[in-house]
């Protein structure tokens, strides 16, 4: 056999081994994938919960500042110092606290 035969049939053996080990990996790679796409779809569920939270506790919050703010109006602090109890005028802790929310 010449030296170039025997180099091309050395050739032809490693592709074959190549060949088997790709053969041997493809299982592998095709579990990782599917993960890969398992995680994908979880990992949108609690974006869309999280948003779904925020929209809740903001819709919440407006209610809530709403509440306080009718309170307010019928006569009734409602700053920290002296919420709950009744309004003799204006009272700046709690106009304060109305304009931050």
């Amino acid at each position: 056999m010449s030296q170039l035969t025997q180099a091309l049939t050395e050739v032809e053996e490693k592709l074959r081994s190549l060949l088997e080990e790709v053969s041997r990996l493809k299982p592998y790679v095709q579990a990782l994938e599917d993960e890969n796409t398992k995680l994908r779809r979880e990992c949108t569920l609690p974006e869309k919960e999280t948003e779904r939270v925020i929209a809740n506790a903001e819709h919440i919050q407006g209610v809530g500042h709403d509440n306080l703010v009718r309170l307010y109006q019928e006569g009734f602090h409602v700053c920290h110092l002296h919420f709950g109890q009744p309004l003799e005028g204006d009272c700046l802790f709690c106009m304060g606290f109305l304009r931050k929310d």
